[in-house]
């Protein structure tokens, strides 16, 4: 196991070396979040303040979906996803902007409670054969498939679930945690 991750590690150290591909600038990411924000508006049930785009991860009020980004240098464009509490359901849809294929530099989210992680890292560690997230696995409260560059995965989840404590989000992919991961916010 322990020759499997230093492998990956040195894998992705590679890959990071050579890659010339340029950070996704703040202005497409902002763009990408207008569109979400304007169909909303366009509704015929939104209300005028729902037109406002904001950060793309921070729905309008009332938007209830998100799209995140994840590149091949092992970065979410974004660590905090803001949960509007008047949605029934919230859509995060996940897009892997690089090229690499998911067996290399696969990418996924998994929400669950900030206590829980390490054990959802740890038990996901074995589940390859399931995106790296344990079947069945009760603290995960939402989650992606993995998914290689090109590609893109959606999850919805229930704002209720997020009533009762700190949680978070990250990619399980084996050593991609550390710093891919974020902050799961309730917000009105």
């Amino acid at each position: 196991m322990k020759a499997y991750l230093a492998l990956i590690s040195a894998a992705v150290i590679g890959l990071a070396a050579c890659s010339q591909e340029p950070a996704a600038p703040a202005a497409e990411a902002t763009a990408a979040s207008e569109a979400p924000a304007a169909e909303a508006a366009s509704a015929p049930e939104a209300p005028a303040a729902e037109a406002a785009a904001g950060d793309a991860a921070a729905p309008a009020a009332g938007n209830c979906a998100t799209t995140v980004e994840a590149n091949d240098m092992m970065q979410f464009n974004t660590k905090e996803i803001q949960v509007s509490k008047a949605c029934k359901e919230f859509t995060i849809t996940l897009k892997h902007t690089g090229t690499q294929p998911k067996a290399s530099m696969g990418h996924n989210i998994v929400i669950g409670k900030a206590e829980d992680m390490d054990g959802i890292f740890k038990d996901g560690v074995g589940a390859a054969d399931t995106d790296y997230v344990k079947p069945d696995d009760a603290r995960v409260v939402a989650h992606t498939k993995l998914i290689g560059g090109g590609e893109e995965a959606s999850l919805t989840l229930d704002p209720a679930k997020l009533a009762d404590g700190e949680y978070k989000f990250a990619c399980t992919f084996p050593g991609h945690g550390a710093l891919m991961n974020g902050k799961v916010t309730l917000v009105d």
